[in-house]
């Protein structure tokens, strides 16, 4: 299956120039060539998070729900349609809080996986450090204020009605079980949509980090996909460009989704 893909050309600085970094060849453009049996569409973190009215300091605290809403109701169902029409796999990957049981997939996924993962060895804390974490939660995130709302709100989270598991599609809650879901099935190349592109997708269990590790590439849609902003960065949506960067550079490509619809859509009948 050929698809555009975009890359970024991370070479050759020129030490002669006030920043070198200028110089690089930046994004480009290119056919790549994938094997759809060997390839899977990873729907990461995509949650029903109520609504403002219901759980108004989560949302005050957690600034991309509605761009996240909003993916998930105008992008997921085309996209993730035509991704099943394809043959392409598709995975979900969920948090702790358990909304999933329900779905056959997350059976299989169990059952793939006999134990739970080994925890690391964890440091003791001490009352100074423990003071400096509840300082950093009530002044800089989430803010005393909103922490009962963040945490009641968190505990209720479902999948949105765009990102729904269909059939027995793979279920996995951690990076042990999406790799047991991708070696049944052959897959080694996972294509990320979900939230958020500079957080959880690229750091939490089941994330590019986590399987990259395990010698999977690890691509994303820039469509299917939003950043956590902050002040600063939100009107231009600069940390999800930054992200999307850093996942062209170190796990995969990057697969605008207009490029991906007609890529996957080219080889149905």
């Amino acid at each position: 299956m050929k698809l555009t893909a975009r890359y970024y050309q991370h070479f050759d600085a020129d030490q002669d120039l006030e920043f070198p970094a200028e110089a690089y060849g930046g994004w480009k453009s290119a056919e790549v060539e994938i094997d759809p049996q060997r390839t899977a569409v990873v729907s990461m973190h995509a949650w029903d998070c109520g609504t403002p009215e219901a759980y108004p300091g989560w949302w005050r605290c957690i600034e991309y729900i509605p761009r996240s809403h909003e993916i998930c109701r105008t992008v997921f169902p085309p996209l993730l349609a035509a991704v099943r029409a394809s043959g392409l796999k598709v995975f979900h990957v969920v948090s702790d809080v358990d909304y999933y049981s329900q779905y056959p997939g997350c059976q299989h996924a169990l059952e793939l996986t006999e134990a739970e993962p080994e925890q690391p060895e964890f440091i003791p804390g001490d009352p100074t450090l423990g003071a400096l974490w509840t300082f950093k939660g009530e002044n800089g995130f989430v803010g005393k204020h909103n922490k009962a709302d963040t945490d009641k709100g968190g505990a209720r989270i479902d999948f949105p009605e765009g990102a729904r598991p269909v059939g027995d599609e793979g279920i996995a809650k951690n990076g042990d079980q999406l790799f047991a879901l991708c070696k049944e099935a052959g897959v080694n190349h996972l294509i990320y949509i979900g939230f958020a592109i500079n957080w959880c997708l690229l750091q939490s269990p089941g994330g590019m980090l986590d399987m990259s590790r395990r010698a999977f590439m690890c691509s994303t849609i820039p469509e299917a996909v939003t950043a956590v902003e902050n002040k600063e960065t939100v009107r231009e949506e600069l940390c999800k460009q930054i992200a999307l960067w850093r996942v062209a550079v170190a796990f995969g490509f990057v697969f605008n989704l207009d490029d991906f619809m007609a890529g996957i859509q080219s080889t149905q009948g």
